[in-house]
């Protein structure tokens, strides 16, 4: 749990806690006064809300796959309280100002309990379909630079696997002959390669699946800021046994043609800058920066980069969270130009928590680069 301060934690498990109890008090209203029934659901509100605390606490302690039921089960509780927050909320709202006669619906209803069952189970089905069938992004980027060699550079750009307790080897292993299928030049991962810890990556032989990748240059990363979390030394040492190449503020001129600039997170203060990064280049030769949050993107079109690819965002991942990305980040996901710059920002390949995407997707990214 490194690389994360006690007070924000502190208040989120309060306000979590809180909104819990909010949202199991709405549902123990709605249902009948029938002592299985709510039985049941007492039950279930201890595991469901114990669950991603205990997922998350689990690390190195419990079994890999009690920890991993745990992540499984606490995080899509995650995305369902969400949505049942976000109705009961809606729903008081109306009741008090009596737009829409609701109350009878929300007191000892089994019609009401049942729609809201059926509503939350179509919307879960959905999201997980949705993430489950990951998009194929296409972009032609013509630089203003001469690419030598063979032409066009064929580039698989990913973010964000969050390889862990909750995404395992089997899911691991589809997204390696995605990649394969398109047979890349390069593989460039923009960070979080790791969700929150390094054990069940290697308890799954994780890096086994990273060495079937099939590339001309090989793979390459930055650290994103779930490696801080994991712990940096681990990630780091996972990354050699898979045969991934890390770049922490340094730069890989790949076959004398163009390079490669990987910039530690940004959760580290002392990190260097685009500019540092870029002073001593050959700015004849393209040049491709991972950086894996996109914040001050300007940066890149200053320092003359050719291509810029981050992650990070996950577009928000489930609305109306992707509300609060968009006013958060300047590019929250797809395609920016910047004076003769080209970004993509990835909503990511994996995900952080439930399986769900509602409103946003799971994509990996091809990047041509003819000349």
């Amino acid at each position: 749990m490194k690389g994360l301060s006690v007070l924000p934690i502190v208040t989120m498990v309060v306000v979590i806690l809180g909104a819990n109890y909010y949202v199991f008090h709405r549902l123990w209203q709605m249902m009948p006064p029938v002592v299985v029934g709510r039985v049941l659901l007492v039950g279930f509100a201890v595991v469901v809300v114990a669950a991603p605390f205990l997922g998350l606490l689990g690390g190195d302690v419990l079994p890999v796959s009690f920890t991993a039921a745990m992540s499984k089960v606490g995080t899509s509780w995650l995305i369902v309280f969400l949505y049942l927050l976000l109705f009961f909320l809606v729903a008081d709202v109306v009741r008090v100002t009596r737009i829409f006669p609701v109350a009878k619906y929300m007191y000892a209803n089994w019609a009401g309990l049942g729609v809201l069952f059926a509503g939350v189970l179509v919307l879960m089905l959905s999201g997980y379909f949705r993430y489950a069938h990951k998009d194929r992004v296409e972009l032609s980027l013509s630089v203003h630079k001469e690419l030598a060699g063979e032409v066009p550079l064929k580039i698989v750009a990913v973010s964000d696997l969050h390889l862990g307790y909750t995404i395992g080897r089997e899911e691991l292993d589809g997204w390696v002959k995605l990649i394969n299928d398109e047979q890349p030049d390069i593989v460039l991962i923009a960070g979080d390669i790791t969700d929150n810890n390094v054990r069940p990556l290697n308890e799954q032989a994780m890096a086994d699946a990273f060495r079937q990748i099939r590339t001309k240059y090989g793979i390459y990363t930055v650290f994103g800021n779930h490696e801080y979390i994991a712990g940096t030394a681990k990630a780091a040492a996972f990354f050699r046994s898979a045969g991934i190449t890390l770049l922490r503020d340094s730069v890989a001129l790949i076959d004398n043609r163009f390079y490669v600039i990987g910039r530690d997170d940004r959760s580290n203060s002392n990190r260097q800058s685009v500019a540092q990064l870029t002073a001593s280049l050959d700015h004849t030769k393209p040049l491709i920066l991972l950086d894996h949050q996109p914040y001050h993107l300007e940066e890149a079109a200053e320092n003359r980069i050719d291509f810029q690819f981050s992650g990070h965002t996950h577009n928000g991942q489930v609305w109306p969270l992707s509300l609060i990305t968009k006013a958060l980040f300047e590019q929250p996901h797809g395609y920016l130009q910047k004076g003769n710059t080209h970004i993509y920002v990835s909503s990511g390949l994996g995900i952080w928590g439930g399986k769900f995407r509602i409103g946003t997707r799971s994509e990996y990214a091809v990047i041509l680069i003819p000349r």
